[in-house]
């Protein structure tokens, strides 16, 4: 099975051009090798992959017939990623969260003059 398609199929990336693109700009390595989407995975390959500013290791087990549900991801795949990882990736989420709510628009002046008077404060 193709690189992409088995990422696609275990979840990692929602649709599988968006595989595509991650191999193609180097995010997808295959025994610390940068591979294309078309190279060919067996089981007991390594991949690392980066999304969300996360380095994500898994080792293959198996070769799906096609995608899996989340509960079946198991049989197929061992994710060996750092806990540190997955705990930056929640706080890379507190974050965002803490500056803006999702769907206020744009900072206005009076979140502008805010900062600079935090920042004011701060250099003090």
């Amino acid at each position: 099975m193709r690189i992409d398609k088995y990422l696609w199929c275990t979840r990692y990336y929602k649709t599988r051009n968006i595989a595509t693109q991650a191999c193609k700009k180097g995010a997808v390595k295959i025994q610390q090798e940068t591979v294309k989407p078309s190279r060919e995975i067996y089981p007991g390959d390594k991949i690392s992959l980066r999304k969300d500013q996360v380095h994500y290791s898994l080792e293959v087990l198996e070769i799906p017939n096609s995608r899996v549900g989340a509960k079946l991801l198991d049989l197929y795949r061992v994710d060996t990623t750092p806990p540190e990882a997955l705990e930056q990736l929640e706080m890379l989420h507190y974050s965002q969260d803490s500056y803006r709510k999702k769907g206020t628009g744009r900072p206005t002046k009076k979140d502008r003059r805010d900062l600079d008077d935090f920042i004011d404060a701060d250099e003090l």
